[in-house]
């Protein structure tokens, strides 16, 4: 009787010691893969923002050229009523 509280008391011990190793690295992998997520949200919004930046310069080239074009049309527009 005795061994078989004995050979129980360690079995149940293992049991405890095996389940505190797993959670610990449980723990370590969720704070891994949280970690990798956020830098590659990170990442992607840099990518994201660059995009737009860029594109607003673009934009911002175009409505340029064409507020050029179209003062140069009414030039051309204010030349041909006078004459």
């Amino acid at each position: 009787m005795k061994k078989t509280l004995l050979a129980l008391a360690f079995v149940g011990a293992l049991m405890v010691s095996c389940k505190e190793k797993t959670e610990e690295k449980m723990e370590e992998a969720t704070d891994a893969a949280a970690t990798e997520m956020v830098e590659t949200v990170d990442t992607a919004a840099a990518a994201t923002e660059a995009a737009v930046d860029t594109a607003a310069a673009k934009v911002e080239d175009a409505a340029a050229a064409g507020a050029a074009k179209v003062e140069e049309a009414a030039k051309d527009a204010k030349e041909a009523v006078k004459k």
